[in-house]
This record gives C-alpha cells, structure tokens and sequence, in this order.
C-alpha cells in the first residue's frame, strides 16, 4: 500500500492537471507492478487565503495579480495548452468570482471520512474551470455533491455548520509549516515530496521507488 497526501486548491487550474497527471503516473506504475495499491487522500491548501467569505471579481483580481490583462489571457493559454494533453478544456471567461474554497474543503474532508473523494474534487475541479459554478456557494456545493451520491440533506447541515473549520484550517497550517507553499504537491509515504503539477514519469519513479524501498 502506498499513500499520497496531494496538497492542492480547487481555484488552483495546475491542480486540475496535477489529478490528471497522477492519475497517468499511476497507470504507469501499475504497468510494473500489477499488485500496487494506493490510497490517495486531499488535503487543504488556501490558494489565496485573504478571499471574502463571499468572494470577488475573478478577473479584476487576476489583472492585478498578474499586471495587466495580457499577462492574465498569456497565462490562461500556457494552462490550456497544458490541459488539452489531459482532456482539460479550460473555460476561464465562464468563472465570474475568485471563491473562498474553505467550505469546499470542508466537503472534500467530509467526503473523506466515508470513502474516495476523488469523484468529488474531480466534479468540483470541473465546476470552477469548465462551467463556472460558484465553488465557494454552500447551495452549489449541496448539489454537487448530490450529484456524487452523498446525502444532499446531511451535506446541506453539514456545509450549513461549522464543523471541521477549525481542523481543515489547522491542516492547511501543517502543510505551510512543512514548506509547502505551491500546489499541487505530491506527498508519497510521508517521505518524497514532488512539488507543482510534474510530469507523470517522475511521479511514477516517486511510487515505484517508495515500493521498492518497502517491498
């Protein structure tokens, strides 16, 4: 068994393909060794943590970051041309604010408890960056993870609460206190760390070398 924390943020777009080149990093591995197994966990990282509860202006915050408008639409296109290798078609111009993801992680953590989230960061991944729902909504989050298959009514009292702020935050602080401040980023067996979203080669040399160094 091989375990792989990835610290990572949905508002994140490399975060997007970081799942997908993880998903391909695992392929290869289990080309080698047909009998691995791995247990991917998620793990919270606040992109931008100065956002509003209700969040803001995605592009004005952008052109600010970034300096101008043409930095923004130079970096939407080096991120498209990256995920189009992955099947990622982007759709930046649909996302209208810059949303506090505290309570999608929260969901994720939820999520967690009883099972893969994995299906959920992916439909929540897909939300922010191809039909531009609000991610940091609680309603738009109550239903997508209905669509998931989870409870909608103990989703929404859930969300609704504030149960697990308190450890999603402290979570987010151990990963910053471990040095981590890029997403995503691959823990294997709380040993290797692979920082940004690499190619799929290196994560797989990452798991093939955890598994032969515990055979």
């Amino acid at each position: 068994m091989i375990k792989i924390d990835v610290v990572a943020d949905i508002v994140c777009p490399w975060c997007f393909i970081g799942k997908r080149r993880l998903e391909s990093a695992l392929a290869i591995a289990r080309r080698q060794r047909p009998e691995l197994c791995v247990e991917t966990r998620w793990l919270p990282f606040f992109l931008n943590p100065d956002t509003p509860s209700e969040g803001e202006p995605y592009l004005p915050f952008l052109t600010q970051k970034f300096g101008s408008r043409e930095a923004v639409d130079a970096l939407f296109e080096r991120v498209r041309a990256a995920g189009k290798h992955y099947g990622i078609d982007y759709s930046f111009e649909k996302i209208a604010l810059r949303a506090n993801t505290l309570a999608a992680h929260r969901l994720i953590h939820w999520a967690q408890q009883r099972g893969n989230a994995a299906p959920l960061v992916e439909r929540l991944l897909a939300a922010q960056f191809q039909l531009g729902e609000a991610v940091g909504d609680l309603a738009t989050l109550t239903r997508i993870a209905s669509e998931c298959g989870y409870p909608e009514a103990e989703v929404a009292t859930y969300l609704n609460s504030d149960r697990d702020t308190a450890t999603v935050r402290n979570l987010e602080r151990k990963a910053r206190a471990l040095g981590i401040n890029m997403v995503p980023t691959f823990i294997v067996n709380d040993d290797r760390v692979i920082v940004g979203a690499e190619d799929p080669t290196i994560l797989a040399e990452a798991i093939l070398s955890c598994l032969d160094a515990h055979p």
